[in-house]
């Protein structure tokens, strides 16, 4: 099974896949996520707190002023709750947003220092830590806005801070401790911003990922208005000389010597009934083209839009080994949809291709979703067209215009609120599966078994 040239109508996938103009536009929840990872950082620094100021007071003896530290630190834990509960009711978070977090963790950090030290306290190093937090999270103007509150808050820490009254019975050399601090101070920056930058970094990634997505999604409907507008505009300028061509030939087979030879009747038959044939592909086109999905549908059943789908496949390609089995139980009321019967012929077409002496089409219930399971025994699809499955031209004949038949379908499953999935068997053959929600077809609460 390969992906070909599609049997699908043009005009009617164009108008398939065409987004509707009042859908609402996507959420980039990547700044959501790094305001997720502030608030972890932030729960880190509560902790870090904690563990320094009971390592400074019980191991060094140093006088610490508790009562006012541990204030702040119950202010952070109190802002985290917050922005704990303020995530849950907001599903988009601003450059704003996170430039507030910040601030009030260089304000918290700077509260901290006053109380131990000002700046000669070895754990200023932090400061960096949310600079460069800052230029990767935030806008340029943002960024140099953090620059200076760090450098602005440092400066203060220089005039006004409360000194810190080391016992000389424990601190032989104030320096040597300093100089240890540092490193400290060092060694949790440096694997701080390694965590967060890099989480950060993934974020970011994702985003883009999911941005040329987007915008690759955008070049193919596009690409498929443009398809669907050419093909409507064709189908309009066949429709009259094919309607000629029926007038002209009806009136051939009723002269006298054209109707005496049977062979040359038959001939003319067989005209008309290829003249009739793409006077229905037409009008096929001219009816799809630009409508939305329930236009030209008609209420039916299940079993008999397959069976009737299956009876007129086999028919119009002399195939006798098709395996059809329906397996999906009850037989509920739905709407036949033109797009999907399309959808699935396309599928079959290129199933019976690769493998015209057996083709299976199973059709399963899994919960409220309705399985069409098309297997064959061609040669498989080729790894670069699974790994890339409902992508336009990937096709493994290489002829132009060829590889738009899983595109085109693809888009039409989508556009119904379903999924293709496709994969090949360890010996020989593929298999291509269309999952539709039983919602968009069933008349009517489906219900299950």
């Amino acid at each position: 099974m390969r992906n070909e040239a599609p049997n699908l109508p043009i005009g009617a996938v164009a108008a398939i896949a065409t987004p509707e103009i009042n859908a609402p536009p996507t959420r980039d929840a990547t700044n959501r996520k790094n305001m997720v990872l502030l608030i972890q950082l932030r729960w880190i620094a509560v902790v870090g707190q904690i563990v320094t100021i009971a390592f400074v007071t019980f191991w060094f003896g140093i006088a610490l002023p508790i009562m006012p530290m541990v204030g702040i630190i119950c202010a952070l834990v109190a802002l985290n709750v917050g922005s704990h509960i303020w995530l849950r009711h907001r599903d988009d978070v601003g450059n704003r947003h996170l430039l507030i977090a910040l601030m009030l963790d260089v304000v918290a950090l700077t509260s901290e220092l006053y109380l131990t030290g000002g700046a000669s306290n070895p754990f200023t190093c932090l400061y960096l830590l949310q600079v460069t937090l800052g230029a990767v999270l935030l806008d340029a103007r943002s960024s140099w806005s953090l620059v200076a509150l760090t450098a602005l808050s440092f400066i203060w820490l220089t005039i006004e801070y409360r000194p810190l009254a080391l016992p000389h019975h424990h601190v032989s050399d104030p320096f040597s401790l300093h100089v240890t601090g540092m490193f400290v101070g060092f060694v949790l920056d440096a694997v701080l911003l390694v965590v967060f930058v890099t989480r950060i970094n993934r974020n970011l990634r994702e985003r883009d990922a999911k941005l040329a997505d987007l915008r690759q999604h955008a070049v193919e409907q596009d690409h498929i208005i443009r398809m669907g507008l050419l093909a409507s505009g064709a189908a309009h300028e066949l429709g009259t000389p094919l309607a000629s061509l029926s007038v002209i030939l009806n009136d051939w087979r009723r002269m006298t010597a054209i109707a005496a030879d049977p062979a040359l009747a038959d001939d003319f038959a067989e005209m008309e009934a290829a003249v009739q044939r793409c006077k229905s592909i037409v009008t096929d086109i001219l009816v799809s083209a630009g409508q939305a999905r329930g236009e030209g549908s008609a209420p039916t059943t299940l079993k008999v839009f397959l069976t009737t789908l299956v009876a007129e496949w086999s028919t119009a390609r002399s195939a006798r080994n098709l395996m059809f089995r329906n397996e999906f139980g009850s037989d509920p009321a739905i709407v036949s949809d033109v797009a999907l019967k399309q959808a699935i012929v396309n599928v079959l077409d290129n199933a019976f291709e690769v493998s015209r002496d057996w083709v299976e089409f199973v059709t399963e219930r899994d919960g409220d979703m309705l399985l069409l399971t098309i297997s064959d025994r061609g040669p498989g699809f080729d790894p670069a067209i699974l790994s890339q499955l409902g992508r336009p031209y990937q096709s493994s004949k290489g002829r132009p215009g060829g590889g738009l038949g899983l595109f085109l379908v693809v888009n039409v499953i989508r556009k119904l609120g379903g999924s293709v999935s496709a994969w090949n068997h360890r010996g020989r053959g593929a298999t291509v599966r269309l999952s539709l929600p039983l919602s968009t077809l069933v008349i009517g609460e489906p219900s299950g078994d």
